[in-house]
C-alpha cells in the first residue's frame, strides 16, 4: 500500500490537507471523497530508500508473467472454471503478483470480464495482452488464446534470454576493465609515480610517463568532480530522452551505431511481427493490432512509422503498400511478405514465419557483435598495458643507463 498526501477543500471552503494509504492514486482521491472533501491534489509521498526496495520487491518480471500465463492457459484448458483457476493461482504465485491476483479474482467474482479486470493492472498486462484475452472472450475461445498466448511468451523469453546471455559477456569484461583503469590511475598509479618526482632534477621524464602523471593527478585530484559531471550527464540525458524531440533523436542515433543499432532493429521486429501474428491470429482486426502494436514498441521511429501504418490502412490502403512507403523503418522483406499474406488470406502465419526469419538474423547479428567486440577489447586491453608499462619502467631504464 501507498501512502498520499493531499490538500482538499471542507464543506466551508477551508483548504485542508492529509494523508490517505491506498493501492492507487484513484482509490486515494475516492477515499478522500467520501470524507466530504474536494480533492484538490494527491501526491503519493516517497519513502527514500525504502521505497527503492518495495519497487524491487514488488517488480514481476516477463518471466513471472510467463509462467503465470503458461498456469492459467493450463488450468482453462484442462476445464477448471476461471474463478477457481485465479484461486489456485493466487496460492502459488510470488506475493508481488498475488496482489494483483487477487484483485483480479475479486473483480472477476464481482461480474467483471477477465480482459477488463486485467485492464485495470496496466503495469503488469500490457495493450496487446489485453486485447488477446478480450478477443478470447468474445470468441469463446479463451483456453486457445491463452495457450498461444503463453507460447508466445515463452519464445519471446526464451529470444530475450539469448540475447541477454550473449552480450554479458563483453558487458561485463568492459565494465570491469574500466572499474579496474579508474581504481589504478586514482589510487595505484599515483604512488607508484610519486618515485620519479625524485627523478626530475636528475633525468627528464619520458613523454609517456609526462602524460600518465598528469591525467592520474588529474584524475586523483577531481574524481569526485568527474563522478558528479558522470552523474549530471546522465541525469541531463534521461531528461532530454523524456521529451517527444529527444526520445525521437535518441531512437534515430540508436539504429544508426554500426552493428548494435541494425541489432536493436532486428530484435524490434522480432516482437513486433510475432506480437501481430499473435493478434491477427486470435481474431483481432488487422487495423486494431497495429494501434496496439504500435503502443508497446519501444522505438519511436518504428512507433510512428506504424500508427501512420495503421492510418493509412484505415483509409483503405494494402497493408503491404503501408508499410512500404517506412523503408527506414520496415526492412522491404516485410512488406513483401504482407502482400503475400494479403494475398493468400494467411496473415498470421506469414508474419509468424517473418518473425522467425528476423529471429535467425539477430542471432547472427549479436554472434557477429560478440565476435568482434573481443577482439577489440583484448587489442585495447594490449594497449593500454603496453603504455603503462612503457611509461613506468621507460624513466627506470634511462636513469640505469646513466649512472
Amino acid at each position: 500500500m501507498q501512502r498520499y498526501r493531499y490538500k482538499a477543500k471542507n464543506r466551508n471552503g477551508d483548504i485542508v490537507a492529509g494523508e490517505v494509504e491506498a493501492s492507487t492514486s484513484l482509490l486515494a482521491a475516492k477515499l478522500v471523497r467520501q470524507k466530504g472533501l474536494v480533492v484538490i491534489s494527491i501526491t503519493p509521498i516517497s519513502k527514500g530508500i525504502l521505497d527503492l526496495f518495495a519497487k524491487v520487491r514488488d517488480n514481476i518480471s516477463y518471466g513471472d508473467l510467463a509462467v503465470f500465463t503458461r498456469q492459467l492457459a493450463t488450468m482453462i484448458n484442462a476445464g477448471l472454471p476461471l474463478t477457481e483457476a485465479l484461486l489456485i493461482l493466487r496460492a502459488q504465485s510470488k506475493p508481488a503478483l498475488q496482489k494483483i491476483v487477487a484483485q483480479v479474482l475479486a473483480d472477476v467474482e464481482g461480474g467483471t470480464a477477465l480482459s477488463s479486470a486485467f485492464a485495470k493492472h496496466s503495469r503488469v498486462f500490457s495493450p496487446s495482452y489485453i486485447a488477446l484475452v478480450r478477443s478470447g472472450e468474445v470468441g469463446g475461445l479463451l483456453d486457445t488464446v491463452l495457450v498461444r498466448l503463453a507460447d508466445n511468451m515463452e519464445k519471446e523469453q526464451e529470444f530475450r534470454g539469448k540475447v541477454k546471455g550473449a552480450l554479458i559477456y563483453p558487458a561485463i569484461i568492459v565494465a570491469g576493465m574500466f572499474i579496474v583503469g579508474f581504481i589504478m590511475m586514482v589510487f595505484v598509479i599515483p604512488r607508484l609515480l610519486s618515485l620519479y618526482t625524485e627523478f626530475g632534477a636528475k633525468i627528464e621524464l619520458p613523454f609517456p610517463t609526462r602524460v600518465l602523471m598528469f591525467v592520474s593527478g588529474a584524475l586523483s585530484k577531481f574524481w569526485p568532480i568527474l563522478l558528479i559531471l558522470t552523474g549530471a550527464a546522465i541525469y541531463g540525458y534521461g531528461l532530454y530522452r523524456k521529451s517527444p524531440k529527444g526520445r525521437r533523436k535518441t531512437d534515430e542515433l540508436l539504429f544508426k551505431i554500426p552493428i548494435w543499432g541494425e541489432l536493436q532493429r532486428q530484435i524490434i521486429l522480432t516482437e513486433l511481427t510475432r506480437t501481430l501474428s499473435l493478434l491477427v491470429g486470435a481474431g483481432v482486426s488487422i487495423l486494431e493490432s497495429l494501434q496496439i502494436t504500435s503502443e508497446v514498441v519501444p522505438n519511436v521511429v518504428i512507433s510512428d512509422a506504424l500508427k501512420d501504418v495503421s492510418k493509412q490502412v484505415e483509409k483503405g490502403f494494402p497493408v503491404a503498400y503501408s508499410f512500404a512507403k517506412h523503408p527506414d523503418a520496415f526492412p522491404f522483406i516485410l512488406s513483401q511478405m504482407i502482400s503475400v499474406g494479403e494475398e493468400t488470406g494467411k496473415m498470421d502465419e506469414v508474419l509468424s514465419k517473418v518473425s522467425h526469419i528476423f529471429e535467425v538474423e539477430s542471432d547472427q547479428k549479436v554472434k557477429t557483435l560478440t565476435s568482434s567486440i573481443e577482439p577489440i577489447i583484448m587489442i585495447f586491453l594490449g594497449v593500454g598495458v603496453g603504455f603503462l608499462v612503457v611509461a613506468i619502467i621507460l624513466p627506470i631504464y634511462n636513469l640505469t643507463t646513466q649512472l
